[in-house]
C-alpha cells in the first residue's frame, strides 16, 4: 500500500475538479479525501496499491475540462489503512 498526499495548483477551484477527482479516485478504488484550501490550490490524500496512486497522480495534472493545472507537488506520507473517498 502506498499514501500520497497532493497539492495541485492552478486554476483548480470552482471547476467541479474535487469532485471529478473523488469519481476518478472511487474508480482506480483508491481511498482518502480531497479539498479546496484558502490560497487556491486543492489538496488530497490518496491511498491504495501503487500502480493506482501513480495513475491518480497523472490524472492531477490533466483534472476536469475546465481546470487548468499549472503544478501538482507530492509527498510520500504512511498509509493509514483506510477506506472509502470523502469531498471536504
Amino acid at each position: 500500500m502506498r499514501r500520497v498526499e497532493v497539492v495541485v495548483r492552478g486554476r483548480v477551484q470552482g471547476v467541479g475538479y474535487r469532485y471529478s477527482c473523488r469519481n476518478e479516485a472511487q474508480r482506480l478504488g483508491l481511498a482518502g479525501w480531497v479539498r479546496n484550501e484558502p490560497d487556491g490550490t486543492v489538496r488530497a490524500e490518496f491511498e491504495g496499491r501503487a500502480e493506482e496512486v501513480d495513475s491518480m497522480v497523472s490524472w492531477c495534472w490533466e483534472g476536469p475540462d475546465y481546470a487548468r493545472v499549472t503544478g501538482v507537488e507530492v509527498r510520500e506520507i504512511a498509509p493509514t489503512g483506510g477506506s472509502g473517498f470523502t469531498v471536504g
